[in-house]
């Protein structure tokens, strides 16, 4: 039935931080980007793998209303081979993570850190 992700959206408050983490601290791609007066946000799709992040910046969105517990989404994980040296690599961009730890389902090491609007985003070995 469902052959593989097409993309994860994100919304997000802040133009300038967003793109600068995204696409210059974690490396991701920009595909296309739009502003849409009309629904008076930014629209920009981003490259992961075989799919897409689409960040819709949006000027003032509700915050979440717990953390991490909201309903929706959880986090986005992200595979890593390394986890200490991805951790050492945000580190030296200024990107604080949890300390590692282990899934106790997979007991792989995992680690989570958060976007500019707060979003929880994880590690996974």
């Amino acid at each position: 039935m469902f052959s593989k992700m097409h993309h994860v959206a994100i919304i997000a408050s802040d133009y300038q931080q967003t793109k600068e983490f995204y696409v210059e601290k974690l490396g991701f791609e920009v595909i296309r980007e739009h502003a849409r007066p009309e629904k008076k946000d930014v629209k920009i799709d981003l490259r992961f793998g075989e799919s897409e992040i689409e960040l819709f910046v949006v000027e003032n969105p509700p915050t979440r209303p717990s953390f991490p517990e909201a309903a929706g989404l959880r986090h986005l994980a992200f595979a890593v081979e390394n986890i200490e040296a991805v951790v050492a690599e945000l580190a030296a961009k200024g990107i604080v993570c949890e300390p590692i730890r282990f899934d106790t389902f997979t007991n792989k090491k995992m680690t989570f850190f958060q976007d500019p609007d707060g979003l929880p985003l994880e590690l996974h070995e």
